[in-house]
């Protein structure tokens, strides 16, 4: 009984030892959790898409997180989430506030979607796969190509103009 209570002693004067004046209290800091590495996407694909992979990697290198659910086909997804055939590509991600994001989108302009307001948006869309878009480059090759943001009547308007790879 006395070692148990020698070791109880022992403990509380070391734990309240750490609680001895220090000074004047320094400002407590909350930490604001980043936005930008905040941003996680469900990536629907296909199981053997290699460019689908390769921009999930994109992602993943702009700090993205990217839950990958495999599906032999998508266009169930793709009809989910109002994305009509015209707009399609090899992939579709999905927010966690439920925005689409078809094809081979670089993550800038995703994080730049999701910090603005669109209330008549679905999403974003790169239609096809543009030769050297994330996932679909091409050493020394690069073809223009158009973000589109798509609305929810179905309809789409150009969000961003990719002229040469650097704007990625």
């Amino acid at each position: 009984m006395k070692l148990t209570l020698a070791a109880v002693v022992l403990v509380a004067t070391a734990l309240l030892a750490g609680c001895k004046d220090a000074g004047p209290a320094k400002p407590e800091t909350t930490a604001v959790p980043d936005s930008a590495a905040a941003l996680t996407l469900t990536v629907y694909k296909t199981p053997s898409c290699g460019c689908c992979k390769k921009w999930v990697s994109h992602l993943e290198q702009q700090g993205v997180v990217a839950q990958t659910k495999d599906y032999d086909d998508l266009s169930g997804i793709k009809e989910r989430y109002g994305i009509t055939p015209q707009y399609y590509s090899c992939h579709t991600a999905v927010s966690e506030q439920g925005y689409a994001f078809e094809g081979h989108i670089p993550a800038k302009y995703i994080r730049k979607f999701l910090a603005e307001s669109h209330p008549d948006a679905i999403g974003l869309s790169v239609p096809a796969m543009p030769l050297g878009s994330p996932g679909m480059e091409v050493e020394g090759r690069f073809m223009p190509y158009d973000i589109l943001l798509l609305h929810k009547d179905g309809s789409a308007s150009v969000y961003a103009h990719i002229s040469d790879a650097a704007m990625q």
